[in-house]
Parts: C-alpha cells; sequence; structure tokens
C-alpha cells in the first residue's frame, strides 16, 4: 500500500519528530502538546483519517507489521515517539518490523512507552512483550529512552463491571497508577530536550501506591456511589473472563494484570514524573474526578 499523506500546514520540510499512536489516548494527547509548543511534527497513524487536525503536523499512512509504510512515514524523522501497538499476539513481530523500519529510514532516537517491571519472567505477560521489543530496540543501535509505565490511572473505572464491583486476583497489592496527562508531559519533554535522556529507562508511576481497596473508596468518592473490590482467586478470575470468548493470550493478559499486582511488581513509585514534567505525579482522586 502506498503511503497516504496530509499535510494540514503547508508545504514545508519534513518535521524531525514523528508520534505513532495519534488516533489513541496517549500519541494523541502527545501530538496536541507539540502543536500547542508550535513544533512540526509527523504523525503516523493506520487510519490518516482519524487522525487530530492540529497546526505544524502532517499525517502519513503506517502501520507497525507494514514495513514498507512505515520506512516511506518514517524519512526525514530523526525522533520518533513509538507508542506501542494494538494488544496482539504478533505485537511483538509488529514491533520489530517498525524498529528495523526505523533504522532503515535513518531515524537516530526512538522512544518507546513500555510497562513497568519489563522482563522475560514479568508476572504481566504483556510486559514480557515489552522487554523483547526493548531487547530488539537495543541491538538496533538506536538511541533510545524507555518510558515504563504503570497501569493507567484512567483505566481504572473501566475495571468496575456493572455491578459496582471490581475483581480480580489481586489480593492486597499495590499499584502506583499513573495519569495519561502525565505520561504525554513527559514524553513530550523527553522528544524536545532529547540529549538529556538518551539511554535512559524512566518508571513512570503515581504519587502512591494503593490496594484495589483504595482504589474502590477512590472511585467511590468520584462517582457518589458504592464501589467494592472483591478479590478472586486465579482459577476464579479465568472462568469469569472465559465467557467472553477470546484467546488464550489475552486471558492471559487480564488475569496477569492482577496477579501482577498481587505480587508485588507493580507497586514501587518513581520521581520520574516529577523530574521530567517539573510538577508532583498526579492522584488517581484527581484524575477520575468528575469522570465517573
Amino acid at each position: 500500500m502506498s503511503a497516504t499523506v496530509h499535510d494540514t500546514s503547508g508545504s514545508t520540510p519534513t518535521a524531525e519528530i514523528a508520534v505513532t499512536g495519534v488516533t489513541g489516548r496517549l500519541g494523541g494527547r502527545v501530538a496536541r502538546r507539540l502543536a500547542g509548543s508550535g513544533l512540526r511534527q509527523t504523525m503516523l497513524a493506520r487510519s490518516p483519517e482519524r487522525a487530530p487536525r492540529l497546526p505544524g503536523a502532517e499525517t502519513r499512512y503506517a502501520e507497525f507489521g507494514d514495513h514498507d509504510s512505515s520506512v516511506r512515514a518514517l524519512r526525514g524523522a530523526r525522533r520518533v515517539l513509538m507508542v506501542s501497538a494494538s494488544e496482539s499476539a504478533e505485537r511483538v513481530s509488529q514491533h520489530r518490523s517498525f524498529v528495523d523500519a526505523a533504522v532503515e529510514a535513518g531515524v537516530r532516537h526512538l522512544v518507546y512507552v513500555s510497562f513497568q517491571g519489563a522482563a522475560p519472567d514479568a508476572t504481566f505477560t504483556l510486559a514480557r512483550a515489552h522487554w523483547e521489543t526493548e531487547q530488539h530496540i537495543r541491538a538496533s543501535g538506536l538511541d533510545f529512552t524507555f518510558l515504563r509505565d504503570n497501569f493507567y490511572a484512567e483505566l481504572m473505572p473501566e475495571l468496575v463491571e456493572a455491578d459496582d464491583v471490581l475483581r480480580g486476583p489481586a489480593g492486597d497489592g499495590r499499584v502506583a497508577v499513573v495519569s495519561l496527562e502525565d505520561v504525554a508531559e513527559a514524553a513530550t519533554a523527553v522528544l524536545t530536550t532529547p540529549a538529556e535522556h538518551l539511554g535512559s529507562t524512566y518508571d513512570l508511576t503515581g504519587p502512591r501506591a494503593l490496594t484495589l481497596y483504595e482504589v474502590a473508596e477512590v472511585l467511590s468518592e468520584a462517582a457518589g456511589r458504592v464501589i467494592t473490590y472483591r478479590p478472586e482467586s486465579v482459577a476464579e478470575a479465568y472462568r469469569s473472563r472465559a465467557s467472553h470468548g477470546v484467546p488464550e493470550w489475552q486471558l492471559d493478559a487480564w488475569v496477569s494484570t492482577y496477579t501482577a499486582i498481587a505480587n508485588g511488581e507493580l507497586a514501587e513509585t518513581s520521581r520520574a514524573v516529577p523530574r521530567l514534567t517539573g510538577h508532583p505525579a498526579t492522584p488517581l482522586a484527581a484524575v477520575v474526578e468528575g469522570r465517573i
């Protein structure tokens, strides 16, 4: 497929900053921040027609698993924010294809949105895929910065079921959920002051680690109704989610979201958000206020 391009700012030289995932929650936030700062950028999207129309922004078609489209879209870019691909069984191979395309296109610095605790033996199965991607980036020869996010605070209300119960095998474990806005601001800081962050790995967390009992209390206060957390066993968690008819890798990812919390792998807080943004990390209560 040939590249689809639309330029919202006139005919000017290719921007040195490129951003993926601009039709999603994180990439779109970063693109808007860059535009608000008056910086030119190239926005990469599978569906360019869905990309935001921003001053100083050119949109190009690219798919992570489509090497040729990615090379074309990345030509001229020197710094790229790589927001991880949608969850799928092919995610790692898609990431590898995009990283290889970045090398071929002449990209110098890849800012990759990874996950806190990324490791080959991480409990959260998708964190293992992030580790594999990090390793491929390291081996590519590109300069890199890894932004290892905790779970997004904005996702917490989405875990609550129709009966106002949050269920999962997280036990009394804690999770230092981080605001999408904080992550977007941190990513923008790295893209705009790259020399300070080459080769760095940042854990991006909220200011405090919470049990899911405490998460439920925060959500209850925001919603004005009682929301509770009910621990499940691992077996119960698999049974309660099996009816959705998703593949096994997806079930494993869903359940390990909670078991990673139970195992304490997401409880550590970091000072990276204050360091990169210049302000304290946003607490969950401030994120969900007025949104439930």
